[in-house]
């Protein structure tokens, strides 16, 4: 290895391929074999069983602890179609990038199946390897430029010539699966102590397939449109039941070409649970139906598939078996046999939920849609071709690039100021500089995240302290009172806005227990989706671009966002126009349902503003927005806020 020209390692391959000694050690791999899967019973029996299978089952309850739109660039959410109920099979995500944008992205998938890599290591490894990448294929990207990475995890091994064929045996599955296919593994992770007493963790050896690709290629796995007709791709086997690698390709070829001409519109690989998981889950996104073709048998259906791809066609396709067609009645049908969606997804997503819950009870409290129509709009008195907008970067917020990115987009300038904690210096030297700049900052955007790790009892106190310092305080009140400027508060944001008495009042003041709060969401974990929300009033200048009755999709990303006041202030804040912004369901009106109103706030409110709408604070991530983001999820994410607010200067 050289530096700037010199030398700065010198080994000999040969030690270092000796790994500093020889060791040795007898092994004993069993023979490959795999039994066929066994399917008994009927169909509606099978497909009950599937779906509450724990290795099948939802884990929305679970993924939805964990914010999937944090940086603005997700293409594909985790569950998609109109009721977000549908997982993809693999993650797309954006090429990061600070200040420019992309349609590059990067596509990751997983594959393995314990129950073959119990049989035979070999047979399980291999397989994972093929379904890693057909997942990637099924997303719409090329066989090309893919790679892998493994994890690896097997019982202690001794020296138990048997237990430590099981490992050679994987290793050596997926190997000969890499040279068949042309692809490597760089790096991966294993662990051999996969053991405790006499319990033995299952051969595991878990294949991550990588690629980048453009957005416009990505396509989502749940069923568009009643009426198209499903069809299975599926490669030939070879006497040990693998895929024959010329036949794999080829089918990988015919799906790609399918889906670039658009032709196929929805594509699944089956995994675990065969054609009956992937029918269900594309089901499950949209309400659409499915109608088995005469002739397919329960053994088809729920056996294993690996390999294979179902295929979605809006047009007549000459290839592959047609499986059935997609159906606008809400069930799964084979020949007499009929299975309601609805009853399907109450076992599917009901088997965690006393774990991980996704469907808690509909509150009992009144909803109903308000409305406030601005005619006119405050206006500066002085005007800015490019305002600049202070963004406070707090320790444990995480959206002040996507932030900055929103507003620079909009035609102003972002100045993203890290506010220090480290000791009482620090803090002191972050008041004097955060006050310097408001001088000249026409706007405020307060970003959100989790303010010190969503600090005990509650979110967003270290930010309401910062802004309560005098000198602050006096620089926003010379911004919102004197030179007329705006501000908002996303999340966090919203949380400390409403903390202050900004919102709804217009000021910083001491507040009480008469004031409005955000408190923790009523299904008691943190929430992370898309909601829709429907414009209640446009007073403010920030929506001075939607008209009341507008309904806009955006992500959310808290576990602290139900708002909370009393009736009669309510009441006041919906004659005055401050109830800006509601959680509406797929008819557009105001809902305690958890499916759209994430958090159970009172009346369906996502944002309120101050009296005169100049100082704007929600839950939901209008920053996080951009072309080709969140696909699978149909609307309208485009508010224009920041737009509007720039717009207001000039």
């Amino acid at each position: 290895m050289t530096w700037n020209g010199k030398t700065i390692v010198d080994l000999s391959r040969e030690f270092l391929n000796s790994n500093g000694a020889d060791k040795h050690i007898t092994v004993a791999p069993a023979k490959p074999a795999i039994e066929a899967k066994k399917v008994t019973g009927s169909f509606t029996e099978n497909y009950t069983a599937l779906a509450e299978d724990l290795n099948i089952c939802s884990k929305r309850g679970l993924s939805e602890r964990f914010d999937s739109t944090i940086g603005a660039g997700t293409v594909l959410m985790p569950f998609g179609g109109k009721n977000q109920l549908t997982p993809i099979q693999a993650m797309v995500q954006k090429i990061s990038v600070e200040k420019k944008h992309t349609d590059d992205c990067s596509v990751m998938s997983w594959g393995y199946n314990p129950f073959i890599t119990e049989q035979s290591p070999y047979h399980g490894a291999y397989l994972a390897v093929i379904e890693s990448v057909c997942k990637l294929i099924a997303t719409g990207a090329k066989f090309e430029d893919v790679y892998l990475t493994f994890q690896e995890y097997f019982e202690k091994l001794g020296k138990d010539a048997k237990r430590w064929g099981k490992p050679l045996a994987a290793l050596l599955g997926a190997f000969k699966a890499q040279m068949e296919l042309g692809i490597g593994s760089i790096g991966g992770k294993d662990s051999m102590s996969g053991s405790f007493e006499q319990l033995d963790v299952p051969p595991t050896l878990v294949s991550f397939a990588i690629t980048t690709e453009k957005v416009g290629d990505i396509v989502s796995p749940e069923f568009k449109k009643a009426g198209n007709k499903v069809v299975l791709i599926a490669p030939e086997l070879d006497k040990n039941g693998l895929p024959v690698t010329a036949s794999l390709i080829a089918c990988f070829d015919k799906v790609t070409a399918l889906l670039r001409s658009g032709k196929a519109v929805s594509c699944y690989t089956p995994g675990m649970g065969g054609i009956a998981e992937a029918v269900m889950k594309m089901a499950f996104g949209n309400s659409l139906g499915f109608k088995y073709a005469d002739g397919i048998t329960v053994e088809e259906i729920f056996g294993y598939n690996y390999g294979a791809f179902l295929v979605e066609v809006a047009a007549d396709c000459e290839d592959g078996k047609l499986i059935g067609t997609v159906t606008d009645e809400a069930a799964i049908v084979l020949g007499n046999e009929k299975l309601a969606l609805d009853a399907l997804l109450n076992a599917y997503e009901n088997k965690l939920e006393s774990v991980f819950s996704c469907n808690i009870p509909e509150s009992k409290g009144a909803m109903k849609n308000f409305e406030y129509k601005a005619s006119s709009y405050p206006a500066p008195a002085v005007k800015h071709a490019k305002p600049k907008v202070l963004i406070p970067a707090f320790p444990g917020t995480n959206c002040e690039f996507d932030s900055a990115k929103a507003v620079r987009d909009a035609g102003a300038e972002p100045e993203i100021f890290v506010v220090r904690n480290l000791n009482a210096s620090a803090i002191s030297e972050s008041i004097d500089g955060f006050a310097k700049s408001l001088k000249d900052a026409q706007m405020v955007f307060i970003p959100g995240g989790f303010s010190g790790g969503d600090e005990p009892d509650g979110s967003g106190k270290f930010i309401t302290a910062f802004f309560r310092n005098a000198a602050i305080k006096e620089g926003v009140t010379d911004l919102l009172e004197n030179r007329d400027g705006l501000m908002c508060g996303i999340c966090n944001g919203f949380q400390a806005l409403i903390k202050l008495g900004l919102v709804p009042y217009g000021k910083i003041i001491d507040t009480d227990d008469t004031c409005p709060t955000l408190t923790f969401n009523t299904i008691a974990r943190h929430q992370s989706r898309i909601v829709r929300t429907r414009i209640a009033s446009n007073k403010s200048p920030w929506l001075a671009y939607t008209n009341v009755g507008d309904v806009y999709s955006v992500p959310i990303s808290h576990g602290e966002g139900r708002f909370i006041a009393s009736e009669e202030l309510i009441a006041q804040l919906a004659a005055n126009g401050q109830i800006a912004t509601q959680y509406v369901d797929l008819s557009g009106n105001a809902t305690a349902d958890v499916h759209f109103n994430p958090n159970d706030s009172m009346y369906a409110i996502e944002g309120i503003t101050s009296p005169d709408g100049r100082v704007f604070g929600k839950m939901g991530h209008s920053e996080r927005i951009g072309k080709g983001l969140y696909k699978n999820v149909p609307g309208n994410y485009d508010i224009r806020m920041f737009e509007a607010a720039v717009k207001y200067f000039k």
